[in-house]
C-alpha cells in the first residue's frame, strides 16, 4: 500500500475515533448534567442540643458562627420553627418520618436499656429518597431505631465532636454523579462525658478538649460575655457552662463552612437543598426535655437555590414534622400526604407567605426510660396550652441535666428560683399551663386557673383532643378514660 495513502487512511481513522469518542464524553456530560439538574441535592444538618438563643443570625452578638449565619444570608431564616419532643431521639424520628412520635413508638432512647424502636411499618425519608434514585449517606448521630426503617446506603466514620473531619469524610458522597441525600449530624453542642464532674461546680465539658481538634480553631467564650436567658439562674455555674457551649457551637460552624466549601467546589452548590436545624433545645434544666418555648423552639435556616427570597426572615410555624413531606415536595418525589402528619412548607418557603401557619403541636412522652412525664402541647400564634398527663408526679431529671452545676448550684444552696420559675413550680407542676406568649414570652405566668381566660383554655383544650384523635395518640384516654380509640388491651 502506497504510505501517502496509508497515513491518510490512519489520519481518517484516528480521526473518527476521536469524533466519536468526543460524542460520546459529550453525551455522557449530558446525561450527567441532566442527572445533577434534574433533582437538588440535599444535606440535612441536625446538630445536637443547640438552642435558637446561640446563633449570630438569631440576634446572639457574642457567638461566632459566621458560615451559618452566611447561610441565613443566603438563604431564608425561619423565626418559628419547632421540634415536636426536646429530646433527641424522639425528635429524630420525627425528623425522618413525619409522623409525631406517639404514633409511631418512638417515645424516646433508642440506646442501652432504653431501648424504645419505631414501628417496622413505618417508611422513613432516606427509603423514600433511594427508592427515588438518590444516594442517601449519613454520618455522626443517628440514635434512631431499627435500621431497617431508617436505612442508608452509605455510613461514613467519623468523630462526631469534630465536624471539620466529618466533612471530609464526606468527599466521596458529595462527587457522586447521582443526587444525593446526605444526613449530616454532629454530637456538638451536647454535654460531654463525664456527666458527673468530679467537683460539683465544675462546668460540663460540651465535648470540648484543651488540646483541641485537628483543623478546627478553637474559640474560647469569656463566662462574663455570655448571654443568659431569663429561664435560667444567673451564676458563675450557668455562665462558666454556657461559655463551654458556646465553645462547641463554633465548633459546629467551622465544619459547617468546611462542608459548604467542598459543596461549592463540586460546583453543585446550586443545585442543593442545605437545611440547619438542632433536634432540641440546649442540654439545660428549663429547655431540654420540656415542652416549654426553649426546648422546642429551634433554628432553623433553609437555603434552596430555586427560592428568590434569599436572605429573608420567615414567621410562618412549621414543625420537625412537617420536614419530611416538605423534603419530599422540594425534590419532586411524589407521596401521599395522609401518610404524614405534617405538611409541606415548600409554598411559604418560596413566597415568603406564613398565611395558615399559625400553630404546632408538641408530644413528649419519655427522655430515658426512668423519666415517663407525657407532656402534649399547642402553640398558636398568641397562646400555648400544656397539658402534663403525669402531673401528680416529681418532674423528671435527665441524668445529664441533674448532674449539671448549673442546677446543683441551685439545688445545693436551696435556693427559691431557678430562673423565672420557683424551684417547686419548676418540679410539682400543674396539670395545664395556659401561657400568653404576647406578653409572657418565658412562660412565667400561668393563666390556667384564671377567670377570664377559661374560654381560651377550652378552645385549646378541644384543639388538643382534635390533634390527638386525629394522629392516634394512645395517651387520649387520660382525658376521660374512654378507650374506645384503641381497645382495652385485653384479648377476648
Amino acid at each position: 500500500m502506497n504510505n501517502g495513502i496509508f497515513r491518510r487512511s490512519t489520519l481518517l481513522f484516528l480521526m473518527m475515533c476521536f469524533f466519536l469518542s468526543s460524542c460520546k464524553n459529550n453525551t455522557e456530560q449530558q446525561e450527567k448534567s441532566i442527572i445533577l439538574t434534574g433533582k437538588p441535592n440535599v444535606i440535612l444538618v441536625v446538630s445536637d442540643d443547640h438552642g435558637k438563643d446561640a446563633l449570630g443570625c438569631y440576634g446572639n452578638p457574642i457567638i461566632q458562627t459566621p458560615n451559618l449565619d452566611k447561610l441565613a444570608s443566603e438563604g431564608v431564616l425561619f423565626n418559628n420553627a419547632y421540634c415536636t419532643s426536646a429530646s433527641c431521639a424522639a425528635s429524630r424520628s420525627v425528623i425522618l418520618t413525619g409522623q409525631f412520635g406517639h404514633a409511631t413508638g418512638s417515645y424516646g432512647h433508642v440506646h442501652d436499656y432504653h431501648h424504645f424502636s419505631t414501628f417496622d411499618n413505618v417508611k422513613a425519608l432516606p427509603v423514600l429518597m433511594e427508592e427515588a434514585g438518590y444516594v442517601t449517606a449519613r454520618i455522626g448521630k443517628y440514635h434512631v431505631a431499627p435500621e431497617s426503617v431508617y436505612h442508608f446506603q452509605e455510613v461514613l466514620e467519623a468523630d462526631p465532636r469534630n465536624t471539620v473531619e466529618m466533612a471530609e469524610k464526606c468527599e466521596g458522597v458529595l462527587n457522586t454523579d447521582k443526587p444525593f441525600f446526605l444526613y449530616f449530624c454532629p454530637d456538638d453542642p451536647h454535654r460531654g462525658h463525664p456527666f458527673k464532674p468530679e467537683k460539683w461546680d465544675m462546668p460540663n465539658t460540651f465535648g470540648n478538649k484543651k488540646e483541641g481538634y485537628a483543623g478546627v480553631e478553637t474559640k474560647v467564650y469569656d463566662p462574663k460575655d455570655v448571654i443568659v436567658p431569663e429561664y435560667l439562674p444567673d451564676t458563675k455555674q450557668s455562665r462558666e457552662e454556657m461559655a463551654e457551649y458556646y465553645q462547641s457551637i463554633s465548633r459546629v460552624d467551622q465544619g459547617f463552612g468546611k462542608l459548604m466549601g467542598m459543596l461549592e467546589a463540586t460546583g453543585k452548590i446550586d443545585n442543593t437543598i442545605i437545611i440547619y436545624i438542632s433536634d432540641n433545645g440546649m442540654a439545660f434544666p428549663g429547655a431540654k426535655t420540656t415542652v416549654y418555648e426553649p426546648g422546642i423552639q429551634l433554628p432553623c435556616i433553609i437555603k434552596d437555590p430555586t427560592t428568590r427570597l434569599a436572605g429573608t426572615v420567615n414567621n410562618a410555624m412549621i414543625s420537625w414534622v412537617d420536614l419530611t413531606p416538605s423534603i419530599l415536595d422540594m425534590t419532586g418525589i411524589e407521596y401521599k400526604p395522609e401518610d404524614f402528619h405534617g405538611s409541606s412548607f415548600q409554598e411559604t418557603l418560596e413566597t415568603g407567605n406564613a398565611d395558615g401557619w399559625d400553630h404546632v403541636y408538641a408530644s413528649h412522652t419519655f427522655h430515658e426510660i426512668t423519666m415517663y412525664y407525657p407532656m402534649r402541647a399547642i402553640r398558636s400564634d398568641k397562646y400555648k396550652l400544656i397539658w402534663n398527663t403525669a402531673w401528680s408526679l416529681e418532674y423528671p431529671f435527665a441524668s445529664d441535666l441533674w448532674a449539671s452545676s448549673t442546677w446543683q448550684g441551685v439545688y445545693r444552696a436551696k435556693e427559691q428560683y431557678y430562673g423565672n420559675r420557683k424551684v417547686d413550680d419548676y418540679l410539682f407542676r400543674p396539670e395545664f399551663e395556659l401561657f400568653d406568649l404576647s406578653v409572657d414570652p418565658w412562660e412565667a405566668k400561668n393563666l390556667a386557673q384564671e377567670k377570664e381566660y377559661a374560654e381560651v383554655l377550652e378552645s385549646m383544650k378541644a384543639k388538643l383532643k382534635d390533634y390527638q384523635m386525629t394522629t392516634r395518640d394512645p395517651w387520649i384516654i387520660l382525658w376521660d378514660h374512654d378507650n374506645s380509640m384503641q381497645g382495652t388491651g385485653v384479648n377476648l
